[in-house]
């Protein structure tokens, strides 16, 4: 997979500065409550055909990346 950071985009005047896709509207957070409702990534496909399936994957990683990081007990 090509590097997510190629695929997610952030603009401060685009969708609230949340991180999109490519620089479409089309957020990781949409991508992410899809996955949510059940559906499959050929649906998500089949219903955003400007999206790839690379598109997916970095909504994933991108995801995952900003939820794995330490937290220190004191």
């Amino acid at each position: 997979m090509t590097d997510f950071n190629e695929r997610i985009t952030i603009n401060s005047e685009q969708c609230g500065g949340r991180p999109c896709i490519r620089g479409m509207r089309i957020r990781v957070t949409d991508i992410l409550d899809l996955f949510a409702s059940g559906l499959s990534a050929q649906e998500i496909l089949d219903e955003m055909p400007d999206l790839e399936m690379e598109d997916l994957k970095a909504a994933l990683k991108y995801a995952a990346q900003r939820f794995d990081h330490p937290i220190v007990a004191t």
